[in-house]
This record gives structure tokens, C-alpha cells and sequence, in this order.
């Protein structure tokens, strides 16, 4: 087993990946910040190197910094969680060139699935249901461009190739507005992601986001565990995730899930993985696939009992998956509320000394969170502090204990969206399933 392994993230995912390596045995190392000293995980550690100063971009993305503290450890694998360093192709390869295990997929199918233009044409290989589009790259032919926009019908998205998490992208709804869309985006992609590839797809007005959660080793076993609705989002960004997703059949479930599966195999997938969807009138499409470990991952290991982080972990060490596909049985249902230090109205976000905490509990209650009374929110990262994740015999169930868990948590000294969130829980839509990605912002009048 690998015997010590560098936490190279912060916040709750940093003490979520600590716990599962204290289960398997294996010794950590946190690296963080010089504001992130008192991080909860950073106590815990066995061991801990400061890489860097407050900000991001000298210490949680400097690669160099993060390699340097597992050699001078003598550690022999490095986790990077989700967010910072965790979807870069070329860490991923300095960490491997290093000799040191990446825990996640191999550095080129980052980069394949990092480029969504390679990622589509992967997907459309495997039978992935994808967007009507332009297959491929736009070019300067803008006769030919015309044309593909009036074959796949207005409104059009065109996204950037290199894009991601919202960022890279413009709604067209007619032919005039079309070609100087394209030369926008296509500048703001080149300043933005150092790649100026642009490509089309038809525009779904109504979707909801749903996707699916995979897990595959080295030895050529692929499964998915279900999938999970995050259409309760604001600005792109998911406020409230569940598992299962309302309204899909287990006949569709485990058609997209296996087609999924399926893909991994053919990529050469390695670990934890999710592809992500939008789903309109029945059918699916793909949009992206996020080679890591998702912030919702709870939910999808509270209805199916399968611990993602360790097996990330054995994966990474060789092992074979611990489930086949016949193992993975959807037990209830899960909702998970992620709870913001910021103001439940105008999201502006709100730092400082958490002066009282209280978490709840209770029959199907989970909390993921690294805050603690007497800590200090810093303002230089995201806002998150904390996922509460309630599981019910069934969706009504899961609803009734998150109104019960949201009403216990006290979190003092500073705002938080928990009001927002109960606001949420309140929401006939809500409570009915099925609401699609444009709701909550309606609803907020943004």
C-alpha cells in the first residue's frame, strides 16, 4: 500500500482525503499556505510543509513547491483533490516524471478530456449521446459556418475547446449576431485559456444537469455508481446536488451509466471520474467529463455505500476495483446543500472568526467540513466551508431531514447561505423534482 501520500488541496476535500488514508493506513502530509496554518487537516497531518504565501498562485498552484515537499517528506503519492491543481495535464505529468503516484487518471487523458472538442469526438466513439453540433473545430469559413449554425436550428452556444465551469462561452439567437459571437469568444478563449479553439452546439433553453459518477482501474474495469442532479445552480456554479436524479428510469440510468462505462475503458480511464449531461424532454447530452473527484461526491456514497476517496486510493496503488457493476445497489435517496461563508442574499462573501458552531446529526446526517469555533475564514480561496448531506429511505425523506438538519446548524460570527438554503428546501419546485438549471436563478431574480 502506498505508505505516505502529500494532500496537495485545502478545506473539507483536504480533511475528506486524511480520513480515508487514516482508514487504509497510510501517512499524510499537508502542504498548505502561511494563511492556512490552523487548518484542521494541517493539525491532524503526520506531517506539514508551508509551500507558499496566501495566494493561490504561489503556493496551492506551484507545482515545483508541491513536488519539492513530497520528496524532502519522502512521501510516494500526491492526492490533488478537486479545484487548483487537480485537472492539469502537465502537474499530473511532472508529478509521474518526478516518480511520484498521481492519484487520479493518467496525464493524457486529462489533456484528451480536457479539450472539448477531443472529448466529444471520444464520446460520440463510444455511443455518448452528445449535442447537435459543429463535430469539430470552427474555422474562418464563415459561408460554411452559417450554415452549420441554420442546420443544427437557433438559438447556438459557442464554447470554447479549452474552457470549463461556465467560463468561455455565448448564446446566439439569430444569424446576425452569429460571426461576431464567434470572434468574441474566440479572443476571450485566447486570453482566457491560451487556446482559441471554438466550436458549436444547439442551445438547450430548458435542460436540467445531470451527471453520472465513474470509477475505473488499471486492469480494465469500468462501472458507473448512478447519477446525481446539480440543477440548482447559480451563475454555473451548484448550490444544491441529490442523488438519484428525479424522474430517470433505472432502464435509463443504466444505459447512460454503462455507455459511460464503457468509454472509460475505451480512454484507458483511471479512477474517479464524472461525465456531465444536460438532459432535455428524455434525452441525454453529453457536455464535459471532470477527470477528479467531485465536490457532490457524498451523495452518490451515501445511496450506494462505496467510499470514492479510498477507492481513488487502491486504484492509484494498482488494485483492482472493489465492486463489479452488479454490486452497486441504489439504497434512498440523498441530497446535499453546499453551505457558503457568504451572504445568503447578495452572495458577497463573508470572512472571518467563527465565534460558535454547532453541527447537526441524527439518523442519515453527514457533515463535511474543516471549520471549527475559534477558526478564522480566510478571504483569499472559495467560499465554501462545509457540505451538509442529508439520506432518506426516499427523496421526501432526505427533504424532511435536511429541513431538520439546516434548523440545527449554527454557525456564528459570520453570514452564511444557509438561509438560502432553507429557502430552498421550502420550494413547492423543489419538493416537486425535476426543476431545470435556470430555476433557482429565476427564482433569485438574477
Amino acid at each position: 500500500m502506498i505508505e505516505k501520500l502529500v494532500i496537495a488541496n485545502r478545506g473539507e476535500i483536504a480533511l475528506r482525503i486524511q480520513r480515508a488514508c487514516r482508514e487504509l493506513g497510510i501517512k499524510t502530509v499537508a502542504v498548505h499556505s502561511e494563511a492556512d496554518r490552523d487548518l484542521k487537516h494541517v493539525r491532524l497531518a503526520d506531517e506539514s510543509v508551508c509551500i507558499g504565501p496566501a495566494a493561490s498562485a504561489d503556493s496551492y498552484l506551484q507545482t515545483p513547491s508541491i513536488i519539492s515537499a513530497a520528496e524532502v517528506t519522502d512521501a510516494v503519492a500526491i492526492h490533488p483533490g478537486y479545484g487548483f491543481l487537480s485537472e492539469n495535464a502537465d502537474f499530473a505529468e511532472r508529478v509521474e516524471e518526478s516518480g511520484f503516484i498521481f492519484v487520479g487518471p493518467k496525464p493524457e487523458t486529462i489533456r484528451l478530456m480536457g479539450d472539448k472538442i477531443a472529448a466529444i469526438e471520444a464520446m460520440r466513439a463510444a455511443g455518448v449521446p452528445c449535442v447537435p453540433g459543429s463535430d469539430g473545430p470552427l474555422t474562418d469559413e464563415k459561408k460554411r459556418t452559417l450554415q452549420l449554425a441554420h442546420d443544427i436550428g437557433y438559438p447556438v452556444i459557442i464554447k470554447a475547446s479549452g474552457g470549463g465551469g461556465g467560463r468561455g462561452m455565448r448564446v446566439v439567437h439569430s444569424e446576425a449576431a452569429l460571426l461576431n459571437a464567434i470572434a468574441l469568444t474566440r479572443a476571450e478563449a485566447g486570453a482566457t485559456f491560451g487556446n482559441d479553439t471554438v466550436y458549436m452546439e444547439k442551445y438547450l433553453q430548458n435542460p436540467r444537469h445531470i451527471e453520472f459518477q465513474v470509477m475505473a482501474d488499471t486492469h480494465g474495469n469500468a462501472i458507473h455508481l448512478g447519477e446525481r442532479d446539480c440543477s440548482m445552480q447559480r451563475r454555473h456554479q451548484k448550490v444544491v446536488e441529490e442523488a438519484p436524479a428525479p424522474e430517470i428510469t433505472e432502464a435509463l440510468r443504466s444505459k447512460i451509466g454503462e455507455r459511460c462505462a464503457e468509454a472509460c475503458r475505451q480512454i484507458g480511464y483511471r479512477g474517479a471520474g464524472t461525465f456531465e449531461f444536460l438532459f432535455e424532454n428524455g434525452e441525454f447530452y453529453f457536455i464535459e467529463m471532470n477527470t477528479r473527484v467531485q465536490v457532490e461526491h457524498p451523495v452518490t456514497e451515501m445511496i450506494t455505500g462505496v467510499d470514492i476517496v479510498k477507492e481513488q486510493l487502491l486504484i492509484a496503488d494498482g488494485e483492482k476495483l472493489t465492486y463489479a457493476q452488479n454490486d452497486i445497489k441504489i439504497r434512498g435517496h440523498a441530497i446535499e446543500c453546499r453551505i457558503n461563508a457568504e451572504d445568503a442574499v447578495s452572495f458577497i462573501p463573508s470572512p472571518g472568526e467563527i465565534t460558535r458552531l454547532h453541527v447537526p446529526g441524527g439518523p442519515g446526517i453527514r457533515v463535511d467540513t474543516h471549520i471549527y469555533a475559534g477558526y478564522r475564514v480566510p478571504p483569499f480561496y472559495d467560499s465554501m466551508i462545509g457540505k451538509l448531506i442529508a439520506h432518506g429511505e426516499n427523496r421526501n425523506a432526505a427533504i424532511a431531514r435536511m429541513h431538520t438538519a439546516l434548523s440545527e446548524m449554527v454557525i456564528d460570527g459570520i453570514k452564511t447561505n444557509i438561509p438560502l438554503h432553507q429557502e430552498i428546501m421550502r420550494d413547492q419546485k423543489f419538493i416537486t423534482g425535476g426543476a431545470n438549471i435556470h430555476y433557482l436563478e429565476k427564482k433569485l431574480g438574477l
